[in-house]
């Protein structure tokens, strides 16, 4: 910060040290021009006040007493008019030449010690001026250097008349919120994943050691193994949730056009006797949409998001699902949704209600796993409580569609 500090002193102090020296030399060179002038007109002025007699002459105004007698020619005698003129003009001359260097050699001494004077407190007043515009600079870099994973919850709050600076400030400010985010929310993420991935295993364990203890029967042995393969089956659907999570948070390397409603056509039929047994009813308005995206990911999309309506729903509930220009849309019943626990869905392993790690039931990345999807298809990804019978409502709009 010294370094850019003395870059901008040296700048600011050049630039007023130039400033100075332009205006002293533009003021030397106009009272140059006009001094001689203004000496020249004020002793000018006072010469016809003196008396022509006073001035000195060459001229004899008498004739030597040696000289004859005789008549000379009457002769007009010579005036001294023309020599006084002249010696009058010389003298002030003279006297304007005097003047006027003596004044200019005082100016420019003046001037040169005034402007050495003006280079010192230029110096000065750059450096502080300075001081004052990279204080902000200067805070930033010590909160940064401050910050790391356990105090992310600091912020600038530079308290500054708005500018480019202010701006720099505020939008920091912001990065740092949008980081303590991401940091909690991997944070728990990773508690998550530990606590659901840690589940299956201690139930695994347990069977394996209690169950098949001593010398079990082959009916005890038949009910441990589907257990066993039960709980495998389920931590391999969390891996495969996470594996497919990371795999759209890394964004797509291909696209190829895709119709979405055939995609809605086929996730609402292959669902169809899941939602009878569960006593809801799946309707599907598949209106034409089309997408430059990975088809096996938005088929996940898709997936995800009825999978989530038939789930969390209630008996001689329903499932809408609409796909038009506009996106995808799909609406469940189910019970009532707090508004300000909507977002919170959309993050791993969240869920409404605590696990109760019965049959079919999900690990809580159906919403996640469809947010990071659309994502990846630089889509957005909105939801709402419904006003009306409970249930979440969930839209999907993508940047272009046909």
């Amino acid at each position: 910060m010294t370094g850019e500090r003395s870059r901008l002193t040296a700048l600011y102090g050049g630039l007023l040290l130039l400033a100075g020296a332009l205006l002293t030399g533009v003021v030397y060179l106009l009272v140059k021009e006009g001094l001689y002038s203004s000496i020249s007109l004020a002793i000018t002025g006072a010469v016809p006040a003196q008396r022509l007699g006073d001035l000195p002459t060459p001229y004899p105004t008498g004739f030597p007493t040696a000289m004859p007698a005789s008549p000379v020619p009457a002769s007009p005698a010579p005036t001294g008019g023309g020599r006084i003129a002249g010696q009058a003009v010389a003298i002030t001359r003279t006297v304007s030449d005097a003047a006027e260097s003596a004044a200019l050699e005082r100016l420019l001494t003046v001037s040169l010690l005034v402007l050495l004077a003006y280079a010192v407190l230029s110096v000065a007043l750059a450096w502080w001026m300075a001081g004052r515009v990279l204080r902000p600079v200067s805070v930033i870099t010590e909160t940064a250097r401050r910050l790391s994973g356990e105090n992310l919850h600091e912020r600038i709050a530079l308290d500054g008349p708005p500018g480019e600076l202010k701006r720099l400030a505020d939008t920091f400010d912001g990065m740092l919120g949008r980081m303590e985010g991401l940091v909690s929310a991997q944070q728990r993420f990773a508690a998550n994943a530990a606590h659901e991935l840690r589940t299956p295993v201690a139930v695994q364990r347990a069977a394996a050691e209690i169950g098949l203890a001593g010398d079990p029967p082959p009916e005890k042995v038949a009910r441990i193994r589907a257990k066993l393969i039960e709980v495998a089956d389920d931590s391999e659907r969390i891996i495969e949730g996470l594996l497919l999570l990371a795999a759209s948070d890394q964004g797509l390397r291909e696209r190829t056009p895709v119709a979405v409603h055939e995609v809605a056509r086929e996730a609402v039929h292959a669902l169809a006797s899941e939602a009878r047994e569960r006593g809801v009813r799946l309707t599907v308005r598949a209106a034409p949409l089309t997408v430059d995206g990975d088809a096996v990911l938005l088929d996940r999309l898709v997936h995800n998001l009825v999978v989530n309506g038939v789930r969390h729903n209630v008996p001689d509930g329903r499932v809408e699902v609409r796909t038009g220009p506009d996106g995808i849309e799909v609406t469940n019943t189910g019970p009532e949704i707090p508004p300000d626990t909507v977002p919170l869905l959309f993050e791993p392993f969240r869920r409404l209600t605590a696990r109760a790690h019965t049959p079919g039931e999900g690990a809580g990345l159906g919403l996640s796993i469809a947010e990071s999807i659309a994502r990846a298809h630089d889509a957005t990804t909105e939801a709402s409580p419904n006003a009306e019978g409970g249930g979440l409502t969930v839209r999907v709009r993508f940047g272009t569609g046909g």
